[in-house]
């Protein structure tokens, strides 16, 4: 039985820039990445400062090491299911540069302390995002 209230729901892809623009709006999302070729799904919290992603996530530096990129996801749906969806994929590092941790240690709020407390900087080289829409709305907002 289709639930008549999400067949009147639409996606709409918004631009590149939209999607950085409702990221930099936002502070909590989820990092996927994977561990034993399987997707791991963490939350963290994120800042984007000067074109780069900043996110304080659990996950052990030395796992994140490993990987050459991750995907950060971020959204905000509503009660009636309207909202957005952004997700944001390319290089990331371990932030090491002290001053720089104690920095973002201090502006993200985090989950938990040693080995599962990550700082990483992702390098955004593809961006993507939707609105999610009712059908009956013309701009899709």
């Amino acid at each position: 039985m289709t639930d008549p209230a999400a067949a009147a729901l639409r996606l709409i892809e918004v631009s590149g820039t939209e999607a950085l623009w409702l990221l930099e709006g936002s502070s909590r999302g989820r990092l996927v990445h994977l561990q034993r070729d399987q997707a791991v799904i963490r939350p963290a919290s994120h800042v984007v400062e000067y074109g780069r992603l900043v996110v304080r996530a659990p996950v052990q530096a030395a796992a994140a090491l490993a990987r050459t990129a991750l995907t950060y996801q971020v959204d905000e749906i509503r009660p009636a299911g309207t909202g957005w969806t952004v997700s944001v994929h390319g290089p990331a590092e371990v932030v090491t540069d002290p001053h720089e941790a104690a920095h973002y240690r201090r502006t993200l709020p985090g989950r938990s302390h040693g080995p599962h407390d990550t700082l990483l900087r992702l390098r955004p080289q593809s961006v993507s995002g939707f609105r999610i829409a009712r059908a009956d709305h013309p701009a899709g907002r």
